[in-house]
């Protein structure tokens, strides 16, 4: 293929330009939205490994003390779920929604033949593939091509971020990715981005037709987000940390009437290799309150019922420490969740079993594909055997 200097030129500034706005649904103008069921779900990755045992310590497991030594949190600094469980100190106000019947927690979650690769499997989670099996779509991209077959705003799922993850990716439809509406409308409004798409005919070269597609319709959609996020912005006053700053974003679309059933953020990193509990009480500390705020905000809004955060890390760290203090990759852990709406609360199932270790590493019992289908099934209303491609069960806390 020869491309002639003139749409070289283009093309590359429109490249250029893509760079500045998120990765946007590709059927940004089809005429019908989805069917919205009033339940909005918000997933928070626990970006680089987050260690389950020193998340949910088991605090009457000589075991744990043994090989941790050094890294352990000690019984009476827990705070108490169970009297086999804690939670981590910085987690405080997971210990007042876990009393409040707000909080369920799965434990031993993974899949066979796991990877400690945190790209491969953060793939693996994204994608809901096999440990062996690559995939170039993710579960939430899935559900959107299942559920958005004609879409009018491109707001059925949102990353809080700049670049889009593979789960929120399908196969004809993809979600937005954007840090602050504000900045995503400004940059749209530039000169040079509207000149570029006033420029939209039909060109020979499929790479200058969908750039000049993506540009068009990001600028075409960026006002409607934007007047949408500040409609009825939050008056609460949420943590100046980034993880902060995304639940506000979040929350603000949320009493809005904008249409988006998925929400996405990360934080991170959990690569606690040295000196991990200065490392992972500081994140704890972060979460925390982001997430206290955010849960009193919807509260006080009505709309916590229909609300549930998400957790999940792309595995959990090796039983025993290291020598400098941390933990190395491991594999299976735990997910929260976090709701108004919940059937089942507290501790959905066992501890991990530190006695039946697959040389060093904890042996999963819950597929976390099932928790997939669960949650699209009984929370977002899909069809999650076409999403996830086959059939995985049900478990019955939402």
């Amino acid at each position: 293929m020869i491309i002639n200097r003139k749409t070289f030129i283009k093309t590359s500034s429109l490249a250029a330009a893509s760079f500045l706005f998120p990765n946007f649904l590709r059927a940004l103008t089809l005429p019908e939205a989805i069917a919205m069921n009033g339940k909005t779900l918000i997933i928070l990755q626990l970006s680089g490994g987050n260690d389950g045992l020193n998340t949910i310590i088991p605090v009457k497991n000589d075991i744990y003390y043994k090989v941790r030594n050094q890294i352990s949190i000690k019984e009476q600094d827990a705070l108490k779920l169970t009297d086999e469980a804690g939670i981590n100190p910085n987690l405080t106000f997971f210990k007042e929604l876990y009393d409040n019947g707000e909080l369920a927690v799965m434990n031993n979650v993974g899949y066979p033949e796991p990877n400690k690769s945190h790209f491969r499997s953060m793939d693996i989670w994204h994608s809901a593939s096999d440990s062996n099996q690559f995939l170039n779509t993710g579960w939430i991209g899935r559900y959107l091509d299942e559920a958005c077959h004609t879409c009018e705003n491109p707001t059925q799922a949102v990353e809080i971020d700049d670049l889009l993850s593979l789960a929120m990716k399908g196969d004809k439809n993809k979600a937005i990715a954007f840090k602050d509406p504000k900045k995503l409308f400004d940059n749209s409004q530039e000169t040079l981005y509207k000149k570029l798409a006033a420029d939209h005919h039909d060109h020979e070269h499929d790479l200058a037709s969908y750039l000049y597609n993506t540009l068009g319709n990001t600028i075409s959609n960026s006002g409607y987000i934007f007047e949408e996020s500040k409609a009825k912005p939050t008056d609460k006053i949420y943590p100046s940390t980034q993880i902060g700053k995304d639940f506000k974003t979040i929350a603000s679309l949320i009493k809005s009437d904008i249409n988006t059933q998925v929400y996405y953020l990360s934080v991170g990193s959990f690569d606690t290799h040295n000196n991990q509990n200065i490392r992972q009480n500081l994140l704890f500390k972060n979460i925390n309150e982001a997430v206290e705020t955010f849960t009193k905000d919807m509260k006080e809004n009505g709309k916590f019922n229909d609300v549930m955060i998400m957790t999940f890390s792309e595995f959990g760290r090796r039983v025993a420490q290291n020598a400098s203090n941390g933990t190395d990759h491991g594999t299976a852990n735990q997910m929260f969740f976090i709701s108004g709406g919940l059937k089942k609360k507290g501790l959905l199932n066992n501890l991990p079993d530190l006695q039946n270790l697959n040389y060093g590493d904890l042996i999963y019992t819950e597929d976390f594909r099932k928790i997939y289908a669960t949650v699209l099934k009984k929370w977002l209303n899909s069809d999650d055997k076409k999403i996830l491609g086959k059939t995985n069960g049900y478990y019955d806390f939402i």
